[in-house]
């Protein structure tokens, strides 16, 4: 009997592309976004690597840290809130890209109630999703809900307003899990 070799060597570089692949790319990720930060300042970045990305970093936080502490810094926030938001064209992105950030993370995060939406009678589909509006009477559909549905392998989604009776709470699931499960196309690590 002999052997083959070629498909040997296929199946072991496919079972190591599986092993290197995700964390190679993370790598790349994390080292592109350092990269790119870092590159703002191109003199300083050349002496001293690093440096910029450490600024851009710490410096965020201590933003976050007095805008949400401070009382100084809560007025000079609702003062910026105010000034952008009455820039006519730059209102409608500025507050799009507030309101999505805010959805994932902060005190104001939306995404918190995970529930299982039905979506197909004949066979009975079900999707996970966040509610995200628990009555739609503001648009006169008392019996709706609206739920966002998250693509797998995607930062995007769908809302849909469905009756409530097609949606039951997503119990055992706390939003991170559920959101790993939409993200991950339904492979979940117990």
């Amino acid at each position: 009997m002999k052997k083959n070799y070629f498909g040997t060597f296929v199946k072991y570089f496919f079972q190591g592309i599986l092993i290197i692949g995700p964390l190679s790319a993370t790598i790349w990720i994390i080292w592109s976004i350092f990269k790119s930060v870092d590159n703002l300042v191109p003199h300083i970045s050349e002496e001293y690597p690093g440096l910029v990305f450490a600024v851009v970093l710490f410096g965020t936080a201590i933003i976050g840290f007095l805008g949400s502490k401070f009382l100084v810094g809560q007025l000079l926030v609702g003062l910026m809130d105010y000034i952008v938001a009455h820039i006519p064209g730059v209102k409608v992105i500025y507050s799009s890209i507030k309101d999505i950030l805010a959805s994932f993370v902060g005190d104001k995060r939306k995404f918190t109630t995970p529930v299982w939406v039905k979506v197909g009678n004949t066979p009975e589909i079900w999707r996970i999703g966040f509610l995200t509006q628990s009555t739609m009477d503001f648009a006169n559909l008392p019996e709706m809900v609206s739920v966002y549905l998250p693509h797998s392998y995607a930062i995007s989604g769908w809302v849909i307003v469905t009756p409530a009776t097609n949606i039951r709470p997503a119990e055992g699931f706390s939003a991170q899990k559920a959101m790993e499960f939409a993200l991950s196309g339904g492979i979940l690590k117990k």
